[in-house]
């Protein structure tokens, strides 16, 4: 049993991959955040690409 123990405390394959996706969730938040935070402003911006692509209606 303590040999057991021993060699899970030791065996570290899992870490990197563990580490990659701890470091992928942050960016998710991160990304959520910003998004969040300046959705008003990059909708404003896609809205002025849109409207310079449609073409005006004359009548």
């Amino acid at each position: 049993m303590k040999n057991l123990f021993t060699k899970l405390v030791r065996e570290e394959e899992g870490q990197g991959m563990t580490e990659y996706g701890l470091i992928l969730g942050l960016i998710a938040v991160v990304a959520v955040g910003a998004l969040m935070a300046l959705g008003g402003q990059v909708e404003e911006i896609f809205e002025n690409i849109k409207d310079a692509f449609t073409p005006e209606k004359t009548n």
